[in-house]
C-alpha cells in the first residue's frame, strides 16, 4: 500500500471562493491565478473547479499549453510575459496573452509576424520595484507598443506590495494614476489583497491568487475568518506508531523537546519532504483523531511527532490533519515562521492528490 499521506483538493471550496471574490468585485472581471501548478494544488485539477472564471493567469509556457489542451478556450495571461523571442510562436499559436514588463519585448514583438494581434498587458513598476517599466518610461511604451500591428488590446497592469498591510495601496495608486494619465484602455491592478480590502483598485479585471485557495493574504486567518473562503487543500495522514516516552525522553533530531513526565508520542507519516515545514517548531497545530494538538521535536524528512496527551483514544491508524478546515495552513505556517503560499507551492510531488 502506499504511504497513508494524500492532499485532499475540494472543487466545490475552490467554486465557492470564486463566487465570493465576484461578490467583492462584482464590476471586474476575473483572472484566477493557478501559477506554480495551482498553487500546488495540481493544474489539472483546479481549472476544473474554476471554470467559471473569466481567464486563468500563470507564469509558465507549458502550463498554459496544458490547459488550452484540457479544453480551455478563453483567455490565458502569462504573468511574467515571454523569456525569450522565440516564445512568441507558442504564445502566437494559442493565443495567449502576455506581459510586457521591458523594452525587449517591444522590440521582438515589433519584430514578429502573429497570425492575428496579440493582447498585451503593460506591466508598470509602482512601488514594488521588480518588474516593469517606471511612472516616467510607462507613456513611451504604451505609445510604441499601441502602434505596432502585432498588438491588439492594451491593458494597464501592476503588483501591490503593501495591501495587506497598514501602508495600503495609496500610494502605489498615485503612481498609477500619474503614469496612466491620458491613456485609455482597461486596468488591471488589485491582487488578492487588494480585491478584498481595496475596491478601488479593482478596475476592469483583478487578479485574486491565494484567496482561491482558502488562505490569507496576509498570513492571518483571522483576516478572512468572515469572509466566507474555505480551505481548498486538506493535507491527510496517519498515525503509523506510537511510542510511550518516559518523563525525561527526548523528542526527535537533536532532542529539542524534552518530556516532563510520561506520554505517549504519536508518529505521522509526513515531512519536509513532503512539503511539511522544516522549520515549524514543537507546539505547532495538528488534528489527531478528531481533536486538536500539537507537534513535538524536530521535522524529519519522512516522519514527525505529535502529542497523544489531548487525544489518549488515538491509535496506530488514526487520521491526521496537518491542515485543511480544522488546522488552517495559515496557522501552520505562522508557526514556523512563512505563508501559506511557501507550504501550498512546496507540496512534493509524492504526495497522492485526490479530488473531493
Amino acid at each position: 500500500m502506499p504511504r497513508p499521506i494524500v492532499a485532499m483538493v475540494d472543487l466545490a471550496a475552490l467554486a465557492s471562493n470564486l463566487t465570493i471574490v465576484r461578490r467583492h468585485a462584482p464590476q471586474s472581471r476575473v483572472w484566477s491565478v493557478v501559477k506554480a501548478n495551482g498553487y500546488g494544488h495540481g493544474l489539472s485539477a483546479v481549472w476544473q473547479g474554476l471554470q467559471q472564471t473569466d481567464g486563468f493567469t500563470l507564469l509558465d509556457l507549458n502550463e498554459a499549453v496544458v490547459l488550452r489542451k484540457k479544453g480551455w478556450r478563453g483567455p490565458i495571461l502569462l504573468l511574467e510575459g515571454f523569456f525569450q523571442p522565440a516564445d512568441l510562436e507558442e504564445i502566437d499559436r494559442y493565443r495567449l496573452t502576455t506581459a510586457v514588463h521591458s523594452d525587449w519585448q517591444i522590440d521582438a514583438l515589433r519584430r514578429m509576424t502573429p497570425r492575428a494581434p496579440l493582447d498585451i498587458y503593460l506591466k508598470l513598476n509602482s512601488g514594488m520595484n521588480r518588474l516593469g517599466f517606471s511612472d516616467r518610461a510607462l507613456p513611451g511604451a504604451w505609445q510604441a507598443l499601441s502602434e505596432l500591428k502585432q498588438v491588439a488590446t492594451l491593458t494597464l497592469m501592476t503588483h501591490f506590495a503593501y495591501a495587506d498591510m497598514p501602508e495600503g495601496v495609496e500610494a502605489q495608486m498615485a503612481v498609477v494614476a500619474r503614469a496612466g494619465d491620458g491613456l485609455t484602455g482597461p486596468r488591471c491592478l488589485a491582487n488578492s489583497a487588494a480585491t478584498l480590502w481595496h475596491p478601488k483598485t479593482h478596475g476592469q479585471w483583478v487578479r485574486p491568487g491565494i484567496i482561491l485557495y482558502g488562505a490569507s493574504p496576509s498570513g492571518d486567518w483571522q483576516d478572512i475568518a468572515a469572509s466566507g473562503l474555505r480551505p481548498v487543500m486538506t493535507l491527510e495522514s496517519e498515525l503509523i506508531a506510537v511510542q510511550s516516552v518516559p518523563a525525561g525522553g527526548r523528542i526527535g533530531y537533536g532532542g529539542r523537546h524534552r518530556l516532563s513526565e510520561t506520554q505517549r508520542v504519536g508518529v505521522v507519516a509526513c515531512g519536509y519532504a513532503d512539503g511539511y515545514p522544516r522549520h515549524a517548531p514543537t507546539g505547532t497545530p495538528v488534528w489527531v483523531d478528531g481533536v486538536r494538538t500539537r507537534t513535538l521535536g524536530a521535522v524529519s524528512m519522512d516522519m514527525l511527532m505529535v502529542d497523544l496527551q489531548p487525544c489518549p483514544q488515538a491509535r496506530i491508524g488514526a487520521k491526521v490533519e496537518l491542515w485543511g478546515d480544522h488546522v488552517k495552513i495559515d496557522e501552520v505556517a505562522a508557526a514556523a515562521g512563512t505563508l501559506g503560499y511557501e507550504l501550498m507551492s512546496a507540496l512534493a510531488p509524492r504526495v497522492t492528490v485526490q479530488l473531493r
